[in-house]
């Protein structure tokens, strides 16, 4: 009997074990491949002493957001109580103080959108990180969960049931409010954004009102607010539809850019058994390697016993993959050491097994700019099939254009949303994510917003649209190009919100009459 008991012990001891070995087998790989491109000690030590991670210093009475150029003043930043109880009553007596001394309010959870989103100049930023309480209903299959909640905290609680988030971004980071508001999607294969998995929220109006919305209950608000970047009110809590836990294998293969779409709807396209799914361009500069080579990752469903269910935990070696990944800023070098480190890596995790926890609980901060001078930007645009090659064709024109320093583009594919008002996915479309490490100066700003006007016309021109929780460096023609229904949200968003309670950066640039 004792041994019996112990086990469980033993097998997850030799599961760690196992662990263990293949990932020092991967960093050997991953060491013998620096090797062999030439110069991997100098740019990973050289990563290492220009990496200072400084904690980020905002004034006094200013608020600023993940993209670290927008130091705002504001009148307070508010948090709302951790308790549901009683909370109601408080936010109303907030929303009845700002309506008295006219004073905007902006929501606020992990604040990593970059254009201002969440912030209300001289006004009150409401601080919904407080309020994560989350509860099961297995009746109904539903995880009520506060809009303040982080997927962070959402994940070992779902795990812990057997369960997984349906459809959240690539890092656990955000909170459930934000991502609803920005009506995220990640690398959950073939699904639509973040608003298929809402069964329902409650939502406080601007004049305290509550109301729940669904695709059955306040149907216009339903679509208004999910990717209505806090316009119309205060989310406090929804119900979200969640997925069953599974073990995945992944399938990684080296092609291409020009033959990704093709090959993605071989492999991907009608498969029943394929969890999660991303691709990645090379960003090593020269005319025959940059953005015309990719890797496919694709997590094909490896069912097991539950005691065979990798253990959540996050990813190993976390302080060299960041050096390998930032000695690529300013070098060519670097992103080329990078990128056929990661190839080679590729072939290593075909032999491994990840839960779909595993893959989701990450944070963003592995790789994220922490230097005091720098910082790192996101553009995303969505393309048709058919408008994938035309706009590479246009971005490797133009981004060399540019003094700008390009450090990753990942792909993921987005079904077409039928849910929300301000949709950017009208049509199944592949979204190209850049990540841009740039200096922390105006100049800088108006590089990169010459560049983003640049991509933003590519994909248009090629039938595609691109994301708004970035930099406002879109033209008004620009953004009424790629969401014709622009005009339309920002005159509901009035009739909702007629003394304009609600406001941010995104709305004072784009929805002010």
């Amino acid at each position: 009997m004792v041994r019996q008991r112990a086990l469980p012990m033993e097998m997850a001891t030799m599961k760690r074990r196992r662990w263990r070995r293949w990932l020092a087998l991967a960093l050997a790989t991953l060491l013998l491949c620096g090797c062999l491109a030439g110069r991997p000690a100098f740019l990973w030590v050289r990563a290492w002493l220009h990496d200072q991670p400084v904690p980020h210093h905002v004034p006094m009475g200013h608020v600023d957001d993940a993209s670290r150029m927008n130091s705002t003043p504001v009148a307070t930043v508010w948090s709302i109580p951790s308790d549901p109880a009683g909370v109601e009553e408080q936010l109303r007596e907030l929303l009845q103080r700002a309506r008295m001394e006219r004073l905007p309010v902006a929501l606020a959870g992990a604040r990593h959108t970059m254009g201002g989103h969440t912030i209300a100049p001289d006004g009150i930023v409401l601080n919904m990180l407080p309020f994560n309480h989350m509860a099961w209903d297995a009746q109904r299959e539903l995880l009520t969960v506060g809009a303040g909640a982080r997927w962070f905290e959402i994940i070992p609680y779902l795990d812990a049931r057997g369960l997984s988030v349906a459809i959240m971004q690539s890092n656990h980071n955000f909170s459930v409010g934000g991502s609803l508001s920005v009506n995220c999607h990640g690398w959950q294969q073939q699904r639509p954004p973040i608003a298929s998995t809402v069964a329902s929220f409650r939502l406080m109006l601007a004049d305290g009102t509550i109301v729940r919305c669904s695709r059955t209950e306040q149907t216009e608000l339903f679509a208004l607010v999910l990717g209505g970047y806090g316009l119309f009110g205060i989310i406090l809590d929804a119900e979200l539809r969640v997925v069953p836990n599974e073990r995945y294998r992944p399938e990684v293969e080296v092609l291409p850019a020009e033959r990704y779409v093709a090959r993605f709807q071989e492999k991907v396209g009608q498969a029943n058994d394929v969890g999660m799914v991303y691709g990645r361009l090379c960003v090593a500069p020269g005319a025959e390697t940059f953005l015309r080579e990719a890797i496919l990752t694709v997590f094909r469903q490896s069912p097991c016993r539950p005691e065979e269910m990798p253990t959540l935990r996050s990813p190993g070696y976390a302080t060299l993959r960041r050096e390998v990944y930032r000695a690529q800023i300013g070098s060519a070098a670097g992103k080329d050491v990078r990128w056929k480190t990661e190839k080679a890596v590729s072939g290593i995790m075909g032999r491994m097994h990840f839960s779909r926890n595993q893959l989701l609980h990450e944070p963003a901060e592995v790789f994220q700019e922490q230097n005091a001078d720098r910082t790192d930007i996101l553009h995303e645009y969505f393309l048709p099939p058919e408008g994938v090659g035309p706009f590479l064709d246009a971005a490797r024109q133009i981004i060399p254009r540019h003094d700008v320093d390009l450090l990753n583009v990942t792909i993921r594919n987005v079904l077409a949303d039928q849910d929300s008002f301000l949709r950017y996915a009208d049509r199944d479309l592949f979204a190209f994510v850049m990540l841009f490490n740039q200096p922390r100066t105006s100049a800088a700003d108006e590089r990169m917003a010459a560049l983003t006007r640049e991509l933003i016309d590519a994909a248009l021109a090629n039938g595609g649209r691109f994301y708004l929780p970035y930099r406002l460096h879109a033209t008004p023609e620009q953004l009424a190009g790629a969401y014709p229904q622009a005009a339309r949200f920002f005159e509901r968003k009035r009739h909702y919100d007629p003394h304009e309670l609600f406001q941010n950066q995104f709305y004072l640039k784009y929805g002010r009459p």
